[in-house]
């Protein structure tokens, strides 16, 4: 009698061990996938596009202190442009054309 009820309670610790293990395991997959939409680009490794809008008459006097390639959830991308003039500092999205992006 004793040998029935072991296997049994070994079988339900075994099997609610593992579903906490898939459970993390999908949780950090889930971080790790949204953590992964913003990556650091040397403004010097920008697309030309992008560099010649950066240096118009638009952005005159605007230093560019970091970029960042931006991917979206439906897979398109912009390039977030941080750039500082004096102590005023902005944010500009550019698609790789070098237009602007809302």
């Amino acid at each position: 009698m004793m040998k029935k009820l072991i296997l049994p309670a070994l079988l339900m610790t075994i099997l609610g061990a593992t579903e906490v293990q898939a459970n993390t395991t999908k949780a950090g997959t889930f971080a790790l996938c949204s953590t992964q939409g913003k990556v650091a680009v040397r403004p010097d490794d920008l697309p030309e596009a992008v560099k010649n809008t950066l240096s118009g008459d638009a952005y005159a006097g605007w230093q560019v202190t970091s970029a960042f390639l931006v991917t979206k959830e439906d897979n398109s991308q912009y390039f977030e442009v941080n750039a500082k003039k004096g102590e005023e500092s902005t944010v500009i999205n550019l698609d790789k054309y070098g237009k602007k992006v809302d």
